[in-house]
């Protein structure tokens, strides 16, 4: 079933899309590597990798894990935006 509104063609464009999106994997940190999250472009968190030599501080540890999933949800979007970018040209949308 194609999304409301596309035509077949369109509708193909956005899967492909999709399907690149999932493979683009962005990684960030937080407390200077303490904490490690990696999220795709689909914002999926697909991996959080924590230092336990250096996240023994829960205080410390809840704060680098909300800036560690906050960046990675900003990268994640701007991947998935300049993929659309990119397919824009392509991608006729009937604005």
């Amino acid at each position: 079933m194609q999304p409301s509104g596309m035509n077949p063609k369109q509708a193909m464009q956005m899967r492909k899309m999709q399907k690149e999106l999932a493979k683009e994997v962005a990684e960030v940190e937080a407390g200077d590597g303490a904490v490690k999250i990696q999220i795709n472009g689909e914002q999926k968190v697909k991996d959080v990798t924590l230092d336990p030599e250096r996240t023994q501080d829960q205080e410390k540890l809840e704060k680098w894990l909300e800036s560690a999933i906050t960046q990675a949800i900003s990268k994640s979007q701007q991947i998935a935006a300049d993929k659309m970018k990119s397919m824009g040209g392509d991608l006729d949308l009937g604005m």
